[in-house]
């Protein structure tokens, strides 16, 4: 039987470890993974219908054959996989059971104690993490925290989320995603036989968890607000007002610009790597241009370049900071969406390249999304000389703009041509 790192090697070295393993063919079967860092019995199972589990086949002392389910592709990338399932072997060359482990464990594990196992094994490493601990912490865990979690059942999670959601539309809807996530995890895991709020949808519980998509953008005015202040307004740290000015400048998310790093710096590239993207399982590289250096000089962070009380600036800070600071930045409270927020500047920025003349293609590929269905997968260009182009012709209108002059428009049709 094939392995999948025989497959992997195939002629398939361009492609990365996730397309490979989404163009396995659905056919009933296991394989096994002959890979130098692969655990013995650790594979892939793939079903008809194209579901594709790693799992862990292994023998018990007592010669009962055993297969574990570590998790689906995609919740799982197969480094982290290889690297759970080397765990799980060296507990049962030890002589332990993990399943039986499990059942044990799941028969008296309270939601808080599956609670921490989550975020130690997952939501700790996520940009997000924090967030999705207090939040988690702060709802969650009071209501149902000392429950056993196989007793859990949806009309209690759809209680916790009615209470919040009369007072916090918003904060309710995050809360559910985040209770999904970890009753998925402990599914995946097999602590619980099946999650109980897998198919709970918001807008059923209350209208006010119906997502909103913000369409805010900054007028030319209020980007002035930003721009072109020689000091941060009362209220505001030096090091907030230049992140926010470099998340105008690039496009990228507050959470990826406020933790950036100089060791993610190369030359005249940012390179985002994929564990601080939290969305995507790729590196992303963002051209700098002169603005955005100067304002890294000027941030002078030495490890976190945008550095607060020896850290990264938090994105929950530089949020607070712009409410806070709304009438000295000129932020006007527009229709329903009221004042700019941090991730507005993305947005800005975004719609500015369009008004520059950028392809979407092109325009997606800066801020950093990842591009859906069959062409993501074939398309695997990097668009480098494109995105710098792309980046330049912002640049330019930004200080248009900052400069009080009409916008205009830039012609970036010529990228092609520059490149051959």
């Amino acid at each position: 039987m094939a392995t999948l790192y025989e497959e992997r090697k195939k002629g398939r070295k361009a492609a990365s470890d996730a397309v490979f393993i989404n163009e396995i063919e659905p056919r009933k079967r296991v394989i096994f993974d002959k890979h130098r860092d692969a655990p013995k019995g650790f594979g892939l199972r793939v079903t008809d219908s194209g579901r594709k589990v790693f799992v862990l086949r292994y023998l018990t002392d007592a010669g009962r054959d055993r297969r574990l389910d570590i998790g689906d592709h995609g919740t799982w990338s197969l480094s982290a996989a290889r690297d759970y399932a080397s765990d799980l072997r060296q507990e049962v060359d030890r002589g332990g059971d993990p399943i039986q482990r499990r059942d044990d464990q799941a028969a008296e594990s309270t939601v808080k104690d599956v609670f921490e196992r989550y975020c130690k094994a997952h939501v700790d490493k996520l940009a997000s993490g924090k967030a999705v601990r207090a939040t988690l912490s702060n709802h969650l865990l009071p209501a149902l925290g000392k429950r056993k979690i196989t007793e859990v059942r949806r009309r209690d999670v759809i209680a916790v989320v009615e209470k919040l959601a009369q007072e916090k539309g918003r904060q309710a809807a995050l809360l559910l995603t985040y209770t999904k996530g970890l009753f998925a995890w402990a599914e995946d895991r097999e602590i619980i036989e099946a999650n109980p709020v897998a198919t709970i949808k918001p807008g059923k519980i209350d209208k006010a968890l119906s997502p909103r998509k913000r369409a805010r953008v900054l007028t030319d005015d209020e980007i002035r607000g930003v721009w072109n202040r020689t000091e941060p307004p009362e209220g505001m740290h030096r090091v907030t007002l230049l992140a926010l000015r470099m998340i105008l400048a690039t496009g990228q998310r507050p959470g990826e610009v406020c933790g950036m790093r100089r060791s993610e710096i190369d030359g005249r590239w940012w390179r985002i790597p994929a564990e601080r993207r939290g969305k995507t399982e790729d590196e992303h590289a963002v051209p700098l241009t002169d603005t955005a250096l100067a304002i890294m000089e000027e941030a002078g962070g030495q490890d976190y370049v945008f550095s607060a009380r020896g850290g990264p600036v938090e994105v929950a800070a530089i949020g607070k900071a712009v409410k806070r600071c709304a009438k000295a930045l000129g932020n006007q409270a527009k229709g329903a969406e009221g004042h700019w927020r941090p991730h507005d500047l993305r947005r800005t920025m975004r719609t500015g390249l369009a008004a520059a003349g950028v392809s979407e293609t092109v325009a997606e590929a800066v801020i950093g999304h990842v591009r859906k269905g069959i062409t993501g997968v074939y398309d695997r260009h990097r668009y480098d000389a494109e995105k710098r182009a792309a980046m330049e012709a912002w640049d330019r209108r930004l200080q248009r703009i900052a400069a009080g002059e009409d916008a205009g428009e830039d012609n970036v049709t010529s990228i092609a041509e520059g490149r051959a």
